[in-house]
Protein backbone atom coordinates (compact mmCIF):
# COMPACT_ATOMS: atom_id res chain seq x y z
CA UNK A 1 0.00 0.00 0.00
CA UNK A 2 2.50 2.00 0.47
CA UNK A 3 4.62 1.54 -2.56
CA UNK A 4 1.99 2.77 -4.15
CA UNK A 5 1.05 5.59 -2.66
CA UNK A 6 5.08 6.47 -2.81
CA UNK A 7 5.19 5.48 -6.55
CA UNK A 8 1.48 7.51 -7.28
CA UNK A 9 3.19 10.30 -5.42
CA UNK A 10 6.13 10.37 -7.60
CA UNK A 11 4.70 10.19 -10.71
CA UNK A 12 2.50 13.31 -9.34
CA UNK A 13 5.53 15.07 -9.25
CA UNK A 14 7.14 14.24 -12.20
CA UNK A 15 3.97 14.56 -14.67
CA UNK A 16 4.14 18.61 -12.54
CA UNK A 17 7.70 18.89 -13.34
CA UNK A 18 7.23 17.81 -17.28
CA UNK A 19 3.94 20.23 -17.06
CA UNK A 20 6.29 23.45 -15.32
CA UNK A 21 9.22 22.41 -18.17
CA UNK A 22 6.29 22.65 -21.19
CA UNK A 23 4.93 25.69 -19.59
CA UNK A 24 8.51 27.57 -19.13
CA UNK A 25 9.42 26.74 -23.08
CA UNK A 26 6.63 27.85 -24.51
CA UNK A 27 6.26 30.82 -22.90
CA UNK A 28 9.95 31.57 -23.67
CA UNK A 29 9.45 31.00 -27.32
CA UNK A 30 5.85 32.33 -27.75
CA UNK A 31 6.76 35.73 -25.32
CA UNK A 32 10.31 35.89 -23.77
CA UNK A 33 12.01 35.25 -27.01
CA UNK A 34 9.56 37.85 -29.65
CA UNK A 35 9.78 40.65 -27.08
CA UNK A 36 13.50 40.29 -26.38
CA UNK A 37 14.55 40.24 -29.75
CA UNK A 38 11.73 43.77 -30.78
CA UNK A 39 13.59 45.04 -27.84
CA UNK A 40 16.60 44.53 -29.09
CA UNK A 41 15.72 46.02 -32.49
CA UNK A 42 14.37 48.97 -30.86
CA UNK A 43 17.75 49.79 -29.47
CA UNK A 44 20.02 48.99 -32.53
CA UNK A 45 21.96 52.52 -33.14
CA UNK A 46 21.13 54.22 -36.30
CA UNK A 47 25.14 54.18 -37.17
CA UNK A 48 25.52 50.90 -36.33
CA UNK A 49 23.28 48.87 -38.19
CA UNK A 50 22.66 45.05 -36.88
CA UNK A 51 23.21 42.13 -39.15
CA UNK A 52 24.56 38.70 -39.57
CA UNK A 53 27.21 37.61 -38.13
CA UNK A 54 26.51 39.59 -35.22
CA UNK A 55 24.77 37.75 -32.41
CA UNK A 56 23.80 40.69 -30.66
CA UNK A 57 23.54 44.93 -31.73
CA UNK A 58 27.14 46.41 -31.59
CA UNK A 59 25.66 49.44 -29.88
CA UNK A 60 22.70 50.02 -28.41
CA UNK A 61 21.23 54.19 -28.16
CA UNK A 62 17.88 55.60 -27.79
CA UNK A 63 18.83 57.29 -30.89
CA UNK A 64 16.43 55.17 -32.91
CA UNK A 65 13.13 55.79 -30.66
CA UNK A 66 14.42 59.89 -31.07
CA UNK A 67 14.38 59.77 -34.92
CA UNK A 68 11.24 57.57 -34.81
CA UNK A 69 9.27 60.56 -33.12
CA UNK A 70 10.83 63.31 -34.64
CA UNK A 71 10.89 62.15 -38.11
CA UNK A 72 7.47 60.30 -38.08
CA UNK A 73 4.02 61.19 -37.33
CA UNK A 74 4.39 58.60 -34.18
CA UNK A 75 2.92 61.70 -32.18
CA UNK A 76 -0.09 62.34 -33.70
CA UNK A 77 -0.65 58.89 -34.04
CA UNK A 78 -0.06 58.49 -30.28
CA UNK A 79 -2.68 61.54 -29.34
CA UNK A 80 -5.17 59.99 -32.04
CA UNK A 81 -5.00 56.44 -30.33
CA UNK A 82 -5.44 58.01 -26.69
CA UNK A 83 -8.09 60.46 -27.41
CA UNK A 84 -9.98 57.71 -28.98
CA UNK A 85 -9.36 54.80 -26.08
CA UNK A 86 -11.05 56.96 -23.35
CA UNK A 87 -14.03 57.68 -25.34
CA UNK A 88 -15.00 54.78 -26.42
CA UNK A 89 -13.83 52.85 -23.14
CA UNK A 90 -16.42 55.52 -21.67
CA UNK A 91 -19.38 54.56 -23.75
CA UNK A 92 -18.81 50.94 -23.87
CA UNK A 93 -19.10 51.03 -20.34
CA UNK A 94 -22.33 53.44 -19.91
CA UNK A 95 -24.46 51.07 -22.76
CA UNK A 96 -23.22 48.17 -21.34
CA UNK A 97 -24.69 49.13 -18.22
CA UNK A 98 -28.12 48.01 -18.65
CA UNK A 99 -27.73 44.88 -20.34
CA UNK A 100 -25.08 43.49 -17.86
CA UNK A 101 -27.45 44.58 -14.95
CA UNK A 102 -30.52 42.37 -16.93
CA UNK A 103 -27.95 39.18 -17.45
CA UNK A 104 -26.52 39.58 -14.24
CA UNK A 105 -29.41 39.61 -11.53
CA UNK A 106 -32.95 39.47 -14.04
CA UNK A 107 -34.16 35.91 -14.51
CA UNK A 108 -35.64 36.17 -18.05
CA UNK A 109 -36.76 33.27 -20.64
CA UNK A 110 -34.15 32.99 -23.30
CA UNK A 111 -31.47 34.41 -20.89
CA UNK A 112 -28.95 32.12 -22.27
CA UNK A 113 -29.68 32.49 -25.85
CA UNK A 114 -29.32 36.60 -24.98
CA UNK A 115 -25.94 36.31 -23.28
CA UNK A 116 -24.32 34.40 -26.73
CA UNK A 117 -25.88 36.77 -28.94
CA UNK A 118 -23.78 39.36 -26.86
CA UNK A 119 -20.30 37.49 -28.35
CA UNK A 120 -21.66 37.40 -31.65
CA UNK A 121 -18.76 40.11 -32.78
CA UNK A 122 -15.99 38.49 -30.73
CA UNK A 123 -16.62 35.76 -33.37
CA UNK A 124 -16.48 37.54 -36.70
CA UNK A 125 -13.09 38.78 -37.96
CA UNK A 126 -12.85 42.38 -37.32
CA UNK A 127 -11.58 42.95 -40.67
CA UNK A 128 -15.05 42.28 -42.18
CA UNK A 129 -16.95 44.15 -39.43
CA UNK A 130 -14.78 46.89 -40.51
CA UNK A 131 -15.83 46.98 -44.36
CA UNK A 132 -19.38 46.86 -43.49
CA UNK A 133 -19.58 48.78 -40.80
CA UNK A 134 -17.77 51.42 -43.20
CA UNK A 135 -20.53 50.82 -45.49
CA UNK A 136 -23.03 51.74 -43.16
CA UNK A 137 -21.13 54.99 -42.03
CA UNK A 138 -21.45 55.99 -45.86
CA UNK A 139 -25.24 55.46 -46.02
CA UNK A 140 -25.67 57.68 -43.03
CA UNK A 141 -23.66 60.00 -44.51
CA UNK A 142 -21.22 59.74 -41.29
CA UNK A 143 -17.92 60.94 -42.77
CA UNK A 144 -16.17 62.40 -40.19
CA UNK A 145 -12.96 59.77 -39.35
CA UNK A 146 -12.93 59.93 -35.23
CA UNK A 147 -16.70 59.78 -35.23
CA UNK A 148 -16.66 56.63 -36.67
CA UNK A 149 -13.82 54.99 -35.23
CA UNK A 150 -15.00 55.64 -31.78
CA UNK A 151 -18.77 53.98 -32.85
CA UNK A 152 -16.79 51.25 -34.67
CA UNK A 153 -14.63 50.81 -31.76
CA UNK A 154 -17.54 50.86 -29.45
CA UNK A 155 -19.20 48.08 -30.72
CA UNK A 156 -16.55 45.70 -30.77
CA UNK A 157 -15.79 46.19 -26.98
CA UNK A 158 -19.77 46.17 -26.05
CA UNK A 159 -19.08 41.91 -25.69
CA UNK A 160 -16.10 42.73 -23.50
CA UNK A 161 -18.39 45.25 -21.09
CA UNK A 162 -21.06 43.08 -20.83
CA UNK A 163 -19.47 40.16 -19.62
CA UNK A 164 -17.22 41.47 -17.16
CA UNK A 165 -20.08 43.78 -15.91
CA UNK A 166 -22.49 40.80 -15.66
CA UNK A 167 -20.01 38.56 -14.15
CA UNK A 168 -20.10 41.70 -11.22
CA UNK A 169 -23.63 42.04 -10.94
CA UNK A 170 -23.75 38.09 -10.43
CA UNK A 171 -21.63 38.34 -7.69
CA UNK A 172 -23.18 40.80 -5.45
CA UNK A 173 -24.85 38.57 -2.70
CA UNK A 174 -28.73 38.97 -2.78
CA UNK A 175 -28.78 39.09 0.92
CA UNK A 176 -27.09 42.29 1.32
CA UNK A 177 -29.31 43.85 -1.68
CA UNK A 178 -32.16 42.86 0.68
CA UNK A 179 -30.96 43.88 3.95
CA UNK A 180 -30.18 47.18 2.55
CA UNK A 181 -33.95 47.25 1.94
CA UNK A 182 -34.80 46.03 4.91
CA UNK A 183 -32.90 49.25 6.52
CA UNK A 184 -35.00 51.57 4.51
CA UNK A 185 -32.01 52.06 1.68
CA UNK A 186 -33.47 53.53 -1.56
CA UNK A 187 -32.44 52.46 -5.29
CA UNK A 188 -29.45 54.96 -4.85
CA UNK A 189 -28.70 54.22 -1.38
CA UNK A 190 -28.64 50.20 -2.16
CA UNK A 191 -26.39 50.50 -4.93
CA UNK A 192 -23.92 52.64 -3.03
CA UNK A 193 -24.27 50.73 -0.16
CA UNK A 194 -24.73 46.87 -1.47
CA UNK A 195 -23.46 47.29 -5.53
CA UNK A 196 -20.69 49.63 -5.75
CA UNK A 197 -18.38 47.56 -3.16
CA UNK A 198 -18.19 44.68 -4.95
CA UNK A 199 -18.68 46.07 -8.29
CA UNK A 200 -15.55 48.42 -8.21
CA UNK A 201 -13.18 45.86 -9.54
CA UNK A 202 -15.39 45.12 -13.04
CA UNK A 203 -15.93 48.72 -13.43
CA UNK A 204 -12.17 49.08 -13.76
CA UNK A 205 -11.30 46.23 -15.22
CA UNK A 206 -14.63 46.83 -18.06
CA UNK A 207 -12.93 50.33 -18.89
CA UNK A 208 -9.55 49.10 -18.76
CA UNK A 209 -9.70 46.24 -21.10
CA UNK A 210 -11.84 48.15 -23.05
CA UNK A 211 -9.23 50.94 -22.95
CA UNK A 212 -6.91 48.39 -24.04
CA UNK A 213 -8.66 46.98 -27.11
CA UNK A 214 -9.58 50.56 -28.50
CA UNK A 215 -5.44 51.09 -28.70
CA UNK A 216 -4.81 47.96 -30.20
CA UNK A 217 -7.76 47.72 -33.06
CA UNK A 218 -6.19 48.04 -36.15
CA UNK A 219 -8.88 47.01 -38.54
CA UNK A 220 -11.62 49.50 -38.31
CA UNK A 221 -9.06 52.11 -37.64
CA UNK A 222 -7.44 51.24 -41.01
CA UNK A 223 -10.32 51.24 -43.03
CA UNK A 224 -12.62 53.60 -41.60
CA UNK A 225 -9.34 56.53 -40.75
CA UNK A 226 -7.08 56.25 -43.27
CA UNK A 227 -5.85 58.09 -44.51
CA UNK A 228 -6.97 60.74 -42.58
CA UNK A 229 -6.78 59.55 -38.83
CA UNK A 230 -3.95 57.28 -37.95
CA UNK A 231 -3.91 55.30 -34.55
CA UNK A 232 -0.32 53.73 -33.84
CA UNK A 233 -1.56 50.28 -34.96
CA UNK A 234 -2.26 52.09 -38.44
CA UNK A 235 1.33 53.57 -38.28
CA UNK A 236 2.72 50.26 -37.25
CA UNK A 237 1.25 48.65 -40.45
CA UNK A 238 2.67 51.23 -42.66
CA UNK A 239 5.86 51.09 -40.68
CA UNK A 240 5.56 46.98 -41.70
CA UNK A 241 4.48 47.85 -45.71
CA UNK A 242 6.84 48.54 -48.45
CA UNK A 243 9.56 50.65 -46.96
CA UNK A 244 10.14 47.57 -43.95
CA UNK A 245 12.72 49.61 -41.41
CA UNK A 246 12.95 46.58 -38.83
CA UNK A 247 13.81 49.28 -35.48
CA UNK A 248 11.39 51.21 -36.68
CA UNK A 249 8.82 48.91 -36.54
CA UNK A 250 10.14 47.70 -33.37
CA UNK A 251 10.23 51.45 -31.61
CA UNK A 252 6.39 51.61 -32.89
CA UNK A 253 5.33 47.82 -31.00
CA UNK A 254 7.15 48.61 -27.93
CA UNK A 255 5.52 52.00 -27.38
CA UNK A 256 2.09 50.26 -28.47
CA UNK A 257 2.69 46.84 -26.04
CA UNK A 258 4.28 48.29 -23.45
CA UNK A 259 1.52 50.37 -21.74
CA UNK A 260 -0.92 47.71 -22.84
CA UNK A 261 1.31 44.90 -21.01
CA UNK A 262 0.54 46.93 -17.90
CA UNK A 263 -3.21 47.71 -18.47
CA UNK A 264 -3.66 43.97 -18.33
CA UNK A 265 -1.25 43.08 -15.67
CA UNK A 266 -3.36 46.11 -13.99
CA UNK A 267 -6.59 44.45 -14.69
CA UNK A 268 -5.33 40.59 -13.74
CA UNK A 269 -4.62 42.05 -10.22
CA UNK A 270 -7.96 43.61 -9.92
CA UNK A 271 -9.43 40.31 -10.86
CA UNK A 272 -7.75 38.03 -8.52
CA UNK A 273 -11.40 35.92 -8.65
CA UNK A 274 -13.52 34.42 -11.73
CA UNK A 275 -14.69 37.57 -12.89
CA UNK A 276 -12.23 37.64 -16.11
CA UNK A 277 -12.86 34.07 -17.31
CA UNK A 278 -16.47 34.42 -17.15
CA UNK A 279 -16.26 37.87 -18.67
CA UNK A 280 -14.80 36.38 -21.74
CA UNK A 281 -16.90 32.99 -22.03
CA UNK A 282 -14.44 30.64 -20.80
CA UNK A 283 -15.68 30.57 -17.29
Amino acid sequence: MNNSLTSATKNGQLVNKIVWIFFIVVNIIWLVIPFGMAVLWSLVDPNHPWSYPDLFPKVLSFNRWIDVWNKTALSTALMNSYTIAPVVAMLSFILAMPTAYALGRIPFQGKHIAELITLIPLVIPTMIIAIFFHSILKALHITNPFIGIVVGHTVLTLPYSIRILSAGFKSVPQDLIDASKNLGAGPIETFKTAYLPILKPSFLAALIFCLVISLEEFGISFVIGSPDLITVPTILYSFLGYAFIRPDAAVVSMILVIPNVILMIFIERLLKGNYLAQSTGKG
